[in-house]
């Protein structure tokens, strides 16, 4: 069984910094593409940024200059580094992973089950 876990969620004050990680655990054969995703009250999710397996990134105009997505291969794991933090960056924030799992031939995607990130005064 596979399982992605998020954690370092919190509540922080405007300007202030946050790290989320993500872990897949369990049986994996390969990792593609990694990314964060987040959902305000009322929104739909959207992505935030993602990483390739070769570090190749990609963010969302809203966060570009203050967020930062990495992964670290050998712990089959992705960070996402979070400065300056805005009121508006308040929401649940999901890890994606696409997985190569035993048995199959494709990638397939898996959701984490969230972490809350409120930026407050």
């Amino acid at each position: 069984q596979v399982q992605v876990v998020e954690s370092g969620g919190g509540l922080v004050q405007p300007g202030e910094s946050l790290r989320l990680s993500c872990a897949a655990n369990g049986s994996i054969v390969g990792i593609g593409i990694m990314g964060w995703y987040r959902q305000a009250p009322g929104k739909q999710r959207e992505l935030v940024a993602r990483i390739t397996s070769r570090a190749s990134t990609t963010y969302a105009d809203s966060v570009k200059g203050r967020f930062t997505i990495s992964r670290d291969n050998a712990k089959n794991a992705v960070y996402l580094q979070m400065n300056s933090l805005k009121p508006d960056d308040t929401a649940v924030y999901y890890c994606n992973a696409n997985l190569l799992v035993p048995s199959t031939t494709r990638y397939l995607e898996y959701w984490g089950q969230g972490t809350l990130v409120t930026v407050s005064s």
